[in-house]
């Protein structure tokens, strides 16, 4: 029978969604559970599965367009059925008001991380290329671009093919376009950015960047932040990375980056000072007996951070494949909400962009967020007081003061250097 296929709810705090992309057109077949759209909700691009199969008679949102929850989106007829008297007008419904957000038992991923972080460096190797696309070259090879990209590049006037990605893959990203030379001639080497894509423009907010700006804001003024820093020696976590890597990869094993060392250190120091993996409830303080690790990844359209879970049950090697996983989704738009909600500490490690130490604002109603910096190679002072070069990286950590006293979080990042310069300590 005939089936209104409307605007479900993706995320926990969604009250609209803008309509992408369609993956069907009128007339095209569809079954349960197929995915044929995509909506942008508050917090992320996702992909809308079918709840009825048959054959899509009309659409009635077109892409770009927003729509509130429980807005009709398209019609679903059996195969030969007729429409309904009411097809060309149907069932409508008022836009809700944005939920406000409650407190509960337990932790959800209100607010991103306070800067874009990357996840670990070798991280966009397995990373998924964009759903959308490519464009062909002038060689017959196809071009991997995201979509902002190739907008932009039609605009700039900006030939693709003597462009070097820098995204995942090598694929071509906005900031890539950007920073590419226009036109040709010898007056433009393409050694400095290219000024003529520079325009004023009024650009309005996705729902993602509407909901990570309201979000920080409430984390930034709400919650009593203190920061706390400490430098890392690296030589040792390098040296054994390396080790690991050379046996691992003759067996057809995976490559380990610097944040899988990282990411079991930190819920192992979690799991040592349990007091970090809290969140202050108003008239209590919720303690949690699963460490539940978010990793913020950049996307091409904001931020999101994926749960891993259970982390302290999981080995490096498990730790590594699931976050991989997690953010190659992420880049696909595949994540559901579900496994970005839940977390009780974030990482944002912003290493690979050669920042050497930042402090990144609280994800609520988590308590903690670690800022990893950097590896650099310095002159450091030995056991010997001898001037002699070495590695060291830099880690910040934001605490929440309601939860976490200034003694409680040093422990912790005693704790967390100790694991990191001691890294057999992580194999397990």
């Amino acid at each position: 029978m005939a089936a209104y296929v409307t605007m479900p709810k993706l995320s926990d705090t969604m009250s609209e969604g803008t309509l992408v992309k369609w993956l069907k057109k009128e007339g095209d077949a569809v079954s349960m559970d197929e995915e044929i759209a995509e909506v942008e909700t508050d917090k992320a691009t996702m992909a809308m599965p079918s709840f009825d199969e048959g054959i899509i008679h009309k659409i009635y949102v077109q892409e770009g367009q927003s729509a509130p929850l429980g807005a009709t989106l398209a019609l679903v007829l059996e195969d030969g059925e007729e429409p309904p008297a009411d097809a060309d007008n149907p069932p409508t419904v008022e836009a809700a008001p944005a939920e406000e957000p409650a407190a509960e038992a337990a932790p959800a991923e209100e607010a991103p991380a306070a800067a874009p972080a990357t996840p670990a460096p070798a991280a966009p190797a397995a990373a998924s290329a964009s759903t959308s696309t490519p464009a062909p070259s002038a060689g017959g090879k196809r071009i991997k671009a995201s979509p902002i990209a190739r907008k932009l590049a039609a605009e700039l006037g900006v030939d693709l093919t003597r462009v070097r990605g820098t995204g995942p893959g090598g694929r071509i990203v906005k900031e890539d376009v950007e920073f590419a030379p226009v036109g040709g001639g010898g007056s433009n080497l393409g050694l400095l950015p290219s000024t003529d894509g520079l325009t004023d423009e009024n650009v309005p907010l996705t729902g993602m960047r509407r909901v990570i700006a309201q979000r920080l804001l409430e984390s930034k003024t709400t919650v009593p932040h203190f920061y706390l820093n400490i430098e890392v020696d690296t030589e040792p976590l390098m040296e054994l990375r390396a080790k690991v890597n050379e046996a691992s990869l003759a067996n057809g094993g995976p490559k380990y980056t610097v944040n899988d060392f990282v990411m079991r250190a930190t819920v192992l120091a979690t799991v040592a000072v349990p007091e970090v993996n809290a969140s202050f409830m108003g008239d209590s303080i919720q303690h949690y007996s699963d460490v539940n690790l978010s990793i913020a990844v950049a996307i091409d359209d904001g931020l999101v951070t994926p749960v891993i879970n259970g982390a302290q049950n999981k080995s490096i090697l498990e730790l590594s494949a699931e976050i991989k996983e997690l953010a190659g989704r992420a880049r696909d738009k595949k994540l559901t909400p579900d496994e970005m909600q839940g977390g009780t500490i974030t990482i944002s490690n912003l290493g690979a962009y050669g920042v050497g130490n930042f402090d990144a604002i609280i994800n609520p109603p988590q308590s903690a967020i670690l800022s990893i910096g950097t590896i650099s190679k310095q002159p450091v002072v030995n056991a010997a007081n001898q001037i002699v070069p070495g590695q060291r990286m830099w880690i910040g950590m934001s605490c929440d003061h309601r939860v976490i006293d200034g003694a409680v979080g040093a422990t912790f990042l005693a704790k967390l250097k100790n694991f990191l310069e001691n890294p057999f300590l992580l194999i397990s």
